[in-house]
C-alpha cells in the first residue's frame, strides 16, 4: 500500500538516547480534536460526520487526533505525528483494525476520557547502502531486510557487537517491537510479544541456513547489527515499516526510547489485551 508522508531521504542521525520503560495510563480529557482519515470513501464519509458533530481544529492546536482508516494509516498517522507528543485515537474504516477502535460517531467524547493510553517507542534503523550514505528511518511495527533477487541473502548478525550468527541464508530477517510483533513477525512464526514487556522478536524470513534457528528474543536495550555478505551478488533491501534503502551493506537497528507515542484504546480492548488474546487464537 503506498501511504503518506512517505520519507526517503538520507540525512544524518544522533547516537540512541537512554532507554525508558513503555507505560500505560488513563486519558485526560480532550477538548480539541482533529481528524485525519485516509483516502478510502468509508473513512472519507465518517470524517465528515464525525466534523459536522465534534467540530476540527487543526492538528496543531489539537489535544488529540484521531485517525479513521486501517492499520496501514495507523502506522502512517503515527508517523507523521511521531514528535508531537499528541495521542492517537483510532477508528477502524480500514482493511485490517488491529490498531484501531470500533466506528462510532456517538458518545466520542466521553470514550476519549474513557480511553487507556499505551506508550509505544520506535525502532531507529541505520542503514548503510552501496554508496557509503546513512539512511535513517523509525518504524513503529518492524524493521526488516529483503533478498532483492532470486538468490537468498547471506547475512551476519551481530548484538552489542557481538557475533551471534557468522551466516544467516535465508529471504530476510526482521527486528520486531511488541506492538509489531502481531504484524509480519507473527506472519513469519515470530513470537508475540506483550506491550509491556521490554523485549525485541528477532525472526528469520524463511531461513534455508541454520535450519534449526528460530529467531530469539532480545532486550529491547540491545543494538542489532545486520551485515550483509556477498552484498554485490546477493544484493539486500531494507524496510523500517514502509521506508525502504535498496542494496545496503549493513544496517543497525535499536529502539528509540526518546520518542513516545500514545495510542488510545476503549477500556477492555487495550492493545496489551488484544496482543494477549491473539496468543490464543487460531
Amino acid at each position: 500500500m503506498d501511504l503518506p508522508w512517505r520519507r526517503a531521504a538520507a540525512v544524518l542521525e544522533p547516537e540512541p538516547p537512554t532507554p525508558v520503560m513503555a507505560k500505560r495510563r488513563t486519558a485526560a480529557h480532550f477538548k480539541r480534536i482533529a481528524f485525519v482519515a485516509s483516502g478510502v470513501p468509508a473513512a472519507q464519509q465518517a470524517r465528515r460526520r464525525l466534523v459536522r458533530r465534534y467540530g476540527d481544529a487543526r492538528p496543531e492546536t489539537a489535544d488529540v487526533v484521531v485517525a479513521l482508516g486501517g492499520d496501514g494509516f495507523m502506522l502512517a498517522t503515527l508517523q507523521r505525528f511521531m514528535n508531537s507528543g499528541k495521542p492517537i485515537y483510532g477508528m477502524h474504516r480500514g482493511t485490517v483494525g488491529f490498531l484501531m477502535n470500533e466506528f462510532s460517531d456517538n458518545g466520542l467524547a466521553e470514550r476519549l476520557s474513557a480511553a487507556h493510553v499505551s506508550v509505544i517507542h520506535p525502532l531507529l534503523m541505520r542503514a548503510r547502502d552501496a554508496a557509503g550514505r546513512i539512511h535513517r528511518h523509525r518504524a513503529i511495527n518492524e524493521v526488516s531486510l529483503f533478498r532483492q533477487s532470486y538468490q537468498a541473502a547471506r547475512l551476519r548478525v551481530l548484538v552489542d557487537g557481538k557475533e551471534r550468527l557468522a551466516q544467516l541464508v535465508a529471504d530476510g530477517v526482521l527486528l520486531a517491537t511488541p506492538a509489531g510483533s502481531t504484524a509480519y513477525n507473527l506472519s513469519v512464526q515470530g513470537p508475540i510479544i506483550p506491550i509491556d514487556a521490554p523485549l525485541l522478536a528477532l525472526t528469520p524470513i524463511s531461513p534455508f541456513r541454520p535450519r534449526r534457528w528460530r529467531g530469539a528474543l532480545l532486550p529491547d536495550r540491545a543494538k542489532v547489527t545486520i551485515e550483509v555478505l556477498e552484498a554485490d551478488k546477493r544484493p539486500v533491501a531494507a524496510v523500517a515499516d514502509h521506508d525502504e534503502v535498496r542494496s545496503v551493506r549493513s544496517v543497525e537497528i535499536s529502539m528509540d526510547h526518546s520518542i513516545d507515542m500514545h495510542m488510545l484504546f476503549d477500556p477492555g480492548h487495550s492493545l496489551d489485551e488484544r496482543i494477549l488474546s491473539e496468543q490464543f487464537g487460531y
